[in-house]
């Protein structure tokens, strides 16, 4: 449960910091209350943790062995990917990708905001930090790995571990995303984020083993 539990935190902790999730998070806490918006946030990020981990049970019921080898496939996949993406950032390119992530959070909250009363409450608040952070999270590398995860490792681990990610991330976006934006270096985590891949791939090829 322990290993289960670290893992989650430190895949969704290493790969969700700078990811378009924590750039909606920021901009709408710089529009609105920050506790309304971390708990829409946090709500819709643990909605779509225990829905993956939920679907990495279904999948463990698929021969074990299957299971084993797409697991280790899918790490080393992903590690090898971000690590290739790392190699051929510049720092400019980094931060031109950076500020692609926040052109294209802005575009989501300013389309979110078109189709909403302009008179916002509290609910309101939160539906739209649940409902445009649920949405930019669907379909992404961590609910591919949390999915993984799941369907070789503790259960309980594996969501306690990927919520308390999600939660850090969250709070740090809500609280002081501004000021750390711009400091963030999007070619070490994308070199961190595939170092942690490879490191997942190995540990269940010898857990297997």
């Amino acid at each position: 449960m322990l290993t289960a539990f670290t893992a989650g935190l430190l895949l969704i902790t290493v790969s969700e910091l700078g990811d378009k999730t924590f750039f909606i998070a920021m901009i709408l806490a710089m529009r609105h209350s920050r506790r309304l918006v971390f708990a829409g946030v946090v709500a819709a990020l643990a909605a779509m943790t225990i829905l993956s981990v939920m679907f990495g049970q279904a999948v463990a019921k698929l021969p074990e062995v299957y299971i084993h080898y797409a697991v280790i496939v899918l790490f080393f996949a992903f590690g090898i990917k971000l690590l290739y993406q790392a190699s051929k950032m510049t720092v400019a390119a980094a931060k031109a990708g950076m500020m692609e992530e926040i052109e294209e959070a802005k575009e989501a909250v300013e389309k979110a905001d078109l189709h909403l009363s302009k008179r916002k409450t509290p609910f309101s608040i939160i539906v739209e930090a649940f409902v445009l952070t649920f949405m930019a999270e669907w379909g992404d590398r961590t609910q591919i790995a949390t999915i993984a995860l799941a369907a070789g490792n503790n259960v309980i681990g594996v969501t306690s571990g990927a919520i308390l990610g999600h939660t850090i991330c969250a709070a740090i976006a809500v609280i002081g995303g501004k000021m750390i934006a711009g400091k963030i270096s999007e070619r070490q985590l994308t070199f961190a984020g595939g170092c942690l891949f490879l490191i997942f791939g190995v540990v269940a090829a010898i857990e297997g083993a």
